[in-house]
């Protein structure tokens, strides 16, 4: 597979969050009409955002529908949105890391818990 003008696959998915990054940031300000992020940017955050609902509520259907590559390829593209709104909100990908880390060996309730105890 040929990624960011090599021949051999990232070594682990963060790597590939983090070359996908370079890329749409790269597309930032290609021309619109030559390139699907740069239209996404130019459509401004309210397209990004609703795009990022879109693949959501796809990917929500593809899994009521038990449609394992179809979850797949849903989520692929909810993450691909998601990284391009960070992009636009001017959020790095490893705030998300950071955010993902923090949570790691919390149980879901205390973590929530923690959540409404900081607002």
């Amino acid at each position: 597979m040929k990624f960011m003008g090599t021949d051999t696959r990232p070594l682990n998915a963060q790597d590939m969050i983090e070359q996908l990054a370079q890329v749409i940031e790269q597309r930032r300000h290609a021309d619109p009409k030559q390139s699907y992020v740069a239209s996404l940017f130019a459509k401004g955050r309210h397209k990004i955002a609703q795009k990022v609902g879109e693949e959501g509520v796809e990917t929500a259907l593809a899994a009521v529908g038990n449609d394992p590559d179809a979850i797949v390829s849903e989520l692929a593209d909810l993450w691909f949105h998601s990284l391009v709104l960070l992009a636009d909100a001017n959020i790095s990908h490893q705030a998300v890391f950071d955010e993902l880390a923090r949570r790691f060996g919390l149980s879901g309730l205390e973590e929530k818990a923690a959540r409404h105890q900081d607002q």
